[in-house]
């Protein structure tokens, strides 16, 4: 059988798997260097020292990236770290031990309760408006006929108790979907307005009932809420989905136990 050899003892074969092994191991240094942008650097989870990753094989070069609608610009990675004060206390010294949020667990922001620093502004469409509002802002939405429209209903919490009633939804205009339902609370609950995320509600035509399965009615009433009537920032949207998401854990003394 005829072989090609480019020198006296390497053939085409050989000379392939080298290269591919060569691209193989630049890809995956590439990826390890671009997967550092954010999140780094890391830090002890005991002391928050931070832990020492440096040089060009290991991280990428900051790449600044310009914002929409003339929001400035962002350069990643930096030195920007998370200074909120822990809510919390470690039930062990060993780092990874489990922590337990101190206070009102739902406010903590630790667990299924934690939510990120991001910008305090809202979302905005490809045209510069903002993204998410109240129906009764972005009045060329309508709620399909097929489906029940929730203003109007009574709120129940997990535990059976009305919360309030739902006066308006907030819709996503990027999306085309129901982000949120507004809630009048009961005078004796604060008679406050709570915005409270869709996915965490139940609503039933029949008995012209919404029920929120991750708090309690008067839990429900305390929830963090927008500053503004009409939009919600990024930072309100995790804060308030961390909020919800906490009470899934930290609403009833039972569901912290071991469940068969």
């Amino acid at each position: 059988m005829q072989q090609t050899y480019i020198l006296s003892n390497i053939d085409v074969t050989e000379l392939a798997m080298y290269l591919f092994t060569i691209f193989f191991f630049g890809l995956i240094l590439y990826l390890r260097r671009e997967d550092r942008r954010e999140g780094y650097p890391l830090e002890e989870d005991t002391t928050g020292r931070l832990e020492p990753v440096e040089g060009v094989l290991w991280v990428a070069r900051a790449k600044t990236f310009k914002l929409m609608h003339g929001r400035g610009t962002k350069s990643v990675p930096n030195a920007d770290r998370d200074r909120r004060p822990l809510n919390a206390k470690r039930v062990a010294v060993w780092p990874g031990a489990p922590i337990d949020p101190v206070g009102d667990p739902l406010a903590a922001g630790v667990g299924p309760g934690a939510y990120a620093e991001r910008a305090q502004r809202p979302d905005l469409t490809e045209h510069g408006v903002a993204r998410i509002v109240p129906m009764c802002v972005a009045k060329d939405f309508v709620i399909a006929k097929q489906d029940p429209t929730p203003v109007g209903m009574d709120v129940i919490g997990v535990d059976g108790k009305i919360a309030g009633t739902v006066v308006d939804v907030w819709v996503d205009r990027g999306e085309h979907m129901i982000r949120y339902v507004e809630v009048q609370t009961t005078a004796a609950l604060g008679g406050a307005r709570i915005v409270v995320p869709m996915p965490m509600l139940t609503v039933n035509r029949a008995k012209r009932l919404v029920r929120c399965d991750a708090v309690t009615a008067a839990q429900l009433a305390r929830a963090p809420t927008p500053a503004s009537a009409d939009e919600i920032t990024l930072y309100e949207e995790d804060k308030i989905s961390g909020y919800f998401g906490a009470g899934y854990l930290y609403a009833l003394p039972t569901r912290k136990e071991a469940q068969l």
